[in-house]
């Protein structure tokens, strides 16, 4: 059998036991999780394991996150086709390729030079043209291109910095582990009126969202 029927058929399980499964009901979150090549994201010698129920290393120190969680924060957020979406830590580009899949447009931002030319590569080899790959700090924002309605953190920080709430659109939603490098709880923040609404989820372990309104270094 073909190695990238051999990824479907990975793909399709992943979404039946690990996130049907667990409660992901949102049908357009499970539907990009079963379509886009999470293994694309994976280093070769760790391919066999892109479909596990973990996170996976992609190198410097960071991870593709569980799928469950990627799921879960995606569908947390809501996120609509006319949305402008901000993405904390792009790693290798897989959660930037769901939410192209799921928004108008995105911009993500990664810290790790390294990391930011796979994202580039990966995202251009694959087709998407509605994802903008910026290099730097991430707690900083892309105050250039705010507001945007939705805003999805993929590293921990000690508190939800405040570039990326002011970045946030009036009505708008982001999702963001906080707490200390070793375990953190999963909030989402509400904007209204201006003010932040805090919805605490479930609990969760990131790497260090590292940057001036961040962790200073990695623990």
């Amino acid at each position: 059998m073909p190695v990238t029927d051999q990824f479907e058929l990975e793909r399709r399980a992943m979404v039946a036991r690990q996130l049907r499964a667990r409660g992901i009901r949102d049908e357009r979150v499970l539907a990009v999780m079963e379509r886009v090549p999470r293994h694309e994201f994976v280093p070769p010698p760790l391919r066999a394991s892109s479909y596990d129920d973990n996170p996976v290393p992609i190198g410097e120190g960071q991870t593709v996150s569980q799928p469950y969680i990627v799921a879960y924060m995606l569908e947390a957020l809501e996120i609509q086709p006319s949305h402008h979406v901000l993405e904390i830590g792009t790693g290798t580009g897989y959660q930037a390729a769901l939410l192209a899949e799921l928004a108008r447009e995105v911009v993500t931002v990664e810290r790790v030079p390294a990391l930011f030319i796979a994202a580039l590569d990966l995202l251009a080899k694959l087709g998407y043209t509605n994802v903008e790959v910026v290099s730097g700090d991430g707690t900083r924002g892309v105050a250039a291109q705010a507001p945007f309605d939705r805003i999805i953190v993929a590293a921990a920080a000690p508190e939800v910095p405040r570039n990326l709430f002011d970045q946030l659109s009036e009505g708008g939603k982001m999702i963001i582990p906080v707490g200390s490098p070793e375990m953190q709880d999963l909030l989402l923040v509400r904007k209204v009126n201006g003010r932040p609404q805090v919805q605490q989820l479930e609990g969760c372990r990131f790497v260090p969202l590292i940057g001036e309104q961040g962790f200073t270094h990695r623990q």
